[in-house]
C-alpha cells in the first residue's frame, strides 16, 4: 500500500505538535511554532488543518483507522469481544505518551468527542434496534476506564482490564 504525500506532511505536522506540548504549555503553542517544526510553511498547515485541535482529532482518525485494517474478522463470542479490547488497550498503551500530553494539556474532551462520534456513527451503522444512549455508555466507560488507567501508567494488566470492560458490557443471548 502506497502513502500519499499528503499523508507524510499530516504526519509531520503531528509529531511536531507533541514535540512542542512535551516541552510547553500547549496554549502557548502557535501554528507557526508547529509548521516550523514539522518543516512545513503556515500555508501547508492549513491545507491540512483549520486549528490546532484538527491536528489531535487527524491523529485519533488515523489510529482508528489503523486499528480497523488490523482486525480481520466480526466479533460473535465473548472472547472475540476481549480479543477487541484487548487490542484497543493495547494500542491506548502504545500511544501512552502523547495521551499524557493531551491529558496533561487538559485537552482530553477531544478523545471523549472523539469516542462519542466514533460509537454513534458505529452503532447508527452496525446496531440494529440500538438505544439512543447507547453508543454513549460504551465511549462513557472506554473514556473513564482509559482515563484511569492513563493515571496509573497503564500499570493494570491488559488482559484482565479487558475482561473486566467486557463482563460489564457483554451479555449472553
Amino acid at each position: 500500500m502506497e502513502i500519499a504525500p499528503e499523508e507524510y506532511t499530516k504526519h509531520y505536522i503531528v509529531q511536531a505538535l507533541f514535540k512542542l506540548m512535551a516541552s510547553y504549555v500547549y496554549e502557548k503553542i502557535s501554528v507557526t511554532d508547529i509548521a516550523e517544526k514539522a518543516g512545513v510553511g503556515r500555508a501547508t498547515f492549513y491545507r491540512y488543518f483549520k486549528r490546532k485541535e484538527d491536528i489531535i482529532i487527524y491523529y485519533f482518525e488515523h489510529h482508528t483507522k489503523e486499528f480497523e485494517f488490523s482486525q480481520r474478522f466480526y466479533p460473535r463470542c465473548k472472547s472475540d469481544y476481549i480479543k477487541i479490547v484487548t487490542n484497543v488497550l493495547a494500542m491506548f498503551k502504545e500511544n501512552k505518551e502523547p495521551l499524557s500530553l493531551l491529558r496533561k494539556a487538559r485537552l482530553e474532551y477531544i478523545y471523549l468527542d472523539y469516542l462519542n462520534k466514533s460509537f454513534k456513527t458505529k452503532f447508527e451503522n452496525d446496531v440494529e434496534d440500538a438505544s439512543l444512549y447507547q453508543p454513549y455508555l460504551y465511549s462513557g466507560m472506554l473514556f473513564n476506564i482509559s482515563m484511569a488507567w492513563l493515571d496509573d501508567d497503564c500499570n493494570e494488566d491488559i488482559n484482565s482490564l479487558a475482561e473486566m470492560i467486557v463482563d460489564a458490557i457483554y451479555f449472553e443471548k
